[in-house]
């Protein structure tokens, strides 16, 4: 199990909590991509909900923490 599902798996159905690069062991470039299409279209069992919190790294402005609600999984 992956570090993102651990931490998606402990939360119940409607919780909001945060998802960031240093939890889930990404250099934040890499983090940056994924949550960019998170954002977009949802991560396996959440949406991204507020804006994302950016940082100024090497010149760019990245994503490196955002704010996630657990979606209901269907049975």
């Amino acid at each position: 199990m992956t570090k993102l599902e651990a931490i998606v798996q402990r939360q119940r159905e409607g919780a909001q909590f945060v998802l960031s690069a240093q939890m889930l062991g990404m250099g934040v470039v890499e983090f940056d991509a994924i949550a960019t299409v998170w954002y977009d279209d949802g991560g396996p069992g959440f949406n991204v909900i507020g804006t994302p919190f950016r940082q100024v790294v090497e010149d760019d402005f990245l994503i490196t923490r955002i704010t996630v609600i657990k979606t209901v999984q269907r049975k």
